[in-house]
Parts: structure tokens; C-alpha cells; sequence
């Protein structure tokens, strides 16, 4: 919308709905009233089962001309499996999660996978170019929703890593501000640290991600791995340790209260002076550009 494109929205919270229309986008009223509007429509949805009551209400209405844009964290089979009906009613399908972050979603720093046939994403990409900074074509539908379940694995892995070094640091006597800084230009740092961290510091532990998003995912990952006969050592736990934080503190609670865990068994308190309530992207906005993967010869 800031880069001039017309935008229609849906959103089952009519006050989500409302905010946008107020800064100038259309009431997009249902998904098969979208379909029948806009030419490429966009879905960002909690589930698999979400993103199949959706397609299935846009079925109708799509045809040449028109493209489905998946951009939620979903199974890669099921992601084929409607992309494929959206391919025999004559439109496009486009499997395209993010990474990064709502804090850089909302300045269109978001890193953006997409995966699809090489004319349909140059077809989308001045599109996904307004959305996000870093735009990787990864191939055929359904591979992106893969990876994209790995990454958001990796990241857990991180978080409860990260949860477990900062109740060791603060049992042994030492200064969680110093920690975190000591942390971010060590060879063990991440992402997950840089950002999450913060959050956890400061109380705020609210990082706009719940416990049953990272459930779905890290449940994706693992089936991924029941699939193809991998047998995994770290997985499990960590499945085990979400579904805890899932029956303490509710499935819609915050990820990074998982922390919590921790605090309620040592009696800690894992909090430091100076950090924010909310995570601020710092770096500027500019337009996306494609990421070309180096080859191998």
C-alpha cells in the first residue's frame, strides 16, 4: 500500500480490516469476493486446514490471469496438492513464506522464499519486491513450504537455547545485560538472540508469534523427518518442551514465555534494564531485489 499498489484485505477481525481500510485499502469482504476482484490474491493463514477452507471458497473464481499466493507456514503436500487445483482451473499458484519477523514485515524487510515456475515469479516479483528485502526463487511449489518449516525449527531451537543460557548466566552470578552483548558478538550468537533476547530481558515477551504456530511448525518439521525415515534426537524434545509451555500457559500465549519454564524451576528472575517492550526494525525500508544462488560450477 505505501509503494502505490491497490490493496483489497480480509481478515476475520473486522478491527484488523478496519485499520487498513482507514489508511486506504479496500474491504475485501470473503476470499471468493477477492478472487473475483484483484488479479493476484495473497493468503497468510494460522493452519493448513485454514488455507484449505480458504482456496476452496476462491476455487470458483480463479482462471487465467488469476494467481494464489500462499505465504502462510504450511505443509509442503498440502500446498502442492492446492496449488494444483488452482493450476487446473487456469491460474497461477505461488508457494512463498517469510522469515524475519513482524518487525520486519511492517517496514518490507521480510525475506521472502517463493516457489513456482520461473515466468509466474517474474510475473509476481515487483510485487513481492514492495513486501520484502531478500526474494530467493527456490523452485517448483511445495519445496519452499519445506525449508521454510526447517527454518522456523531452527529458530525454536534457538529460542529454547538461548532461554537455557541466560538461566545458567543469571544462576551463576552474572550480568544479563553484559550477557546478551557478550552473546551477540560471540561465534554463538543468532538472530533469534539479536531479536528475542531483548523481549525476554526486558518482560515484554511479546515477540507477536504464539506457541501453537511454533507447535504447527515444529510438528511439520518432524513429520518431515518421520517421512523420510530420519530419526532425530533434539526434535522430540523440543516438541515435548513447547507442548509443556502450550498446557501452562495456553496455546494462544506468547513463544517467548517459554522462558517462563525456566524462571518457575530456579526461582530466577531472567530479566535486564535498557531493553524494549517491542521489537523496532532499525534498518531502512528500500526495495526488494532478487536473490541469485551462487552456481556451482
Amino acid at each position: 500500500m505505501r509503494n502505490g499498489t491497490d490493496l483489497h484485505v480480509r481478515d476475520l477481525n473486522v478491527e484488523f480490516v478496519a485499520d487498513f481500510v482507514s489508511r486506504g485499502a479496500i474491504d475485501g469482504l470473503s476470499p471468493a469476493h477477492l478472487m473475483q476482484t484483484c488479479d493476484l490474491v495473497i493468503t497468510c493463514l494460522p493452519s493448513p486446514m485454514a488455507s484449505d477452507a480458504v482456496v476452496t471458497a476462491m476455487l470458483p473464481y480463479v482462471g487465467p490471469g488469476k494467481v494464489w499466493l500462499e505465504m502462510s507456514t504450511t505443509d509442503s503436500n498440502e500446498v502442492r496438492r492446492l496449488g494444483s487445483l488452482v493450476v487446473a482451473a487456469g491460474g497461477e499458484a505461488v508457494d512463498c513464506p517469510v522469515s524475519g519477523g513482524c518487525h520486519r514485515a511492517d517496514t518490507g524487510n521480510i525475506a521472502i522464499y517463493a516457489g513456482c515456475q520461473r515466468a509466474t515469479f517474474d510475473k509476481v516479483l515487483p510485487i513481492l519486491t514492495c513486501m520484502g528485502r531478500r526474494i530467493l526463487h527456490i523452485g517448483e511449489i511445495g519445496n519452499v513450504s519445506t525449508l521454510k518449516v526447517m527454518t522456523n525449527y531452527l529458530a525454536t531451537a534457538n529460542l529454547l537455547t538461548v532461554c537455557e543460557a541466560l538461566a545458567v548466566m543469571k544462576a551463576a552470578g552474572m550480568d544479563l545485560g553484559m550477557t546478551y552483548e557478550a552473546i551477540a558478538m560471540s561465534s554463538g550468537t543468532s538472530f533469534m538472540h539479536e531479536t528475542e533476547s531483548q523481549l525476554i530481558l526486558s518482560g515484554s515477551r511479546d515477540v507477536n508469534f504464539t506457541m501453537d504456530l511454533v507447535q504447527k511448525d515444529i510438528g511439520l518439521f518432524q513429520k518431515i523427518a518421520d517421512e523420510h525415515g530420519v530419526t532425530l534426537e533434539i526434535s522430540p524434545t523440543i516438541v515435548d518442551i513447547m507442548t509443556d509451555g502450550q498446557k501452562r500457559y495456553g496455546s494462544r500465549a506468547q513463544s517467548d514465555r517459554i522462558i517462563e519454564r525456566l524462571e518457575e524451576a530456579t526461582g530466577l528472575s531472567i530479566l535486564a534494564s535498557g531493553f524494549p517492550e517491542v521489537l523496532v526494525d532499525g534498518e531502512p525500508g528500500e526495495r526488494g531485489y532478487e536473490v541469485v544462488r551462487a552456481s556451482n560450477t
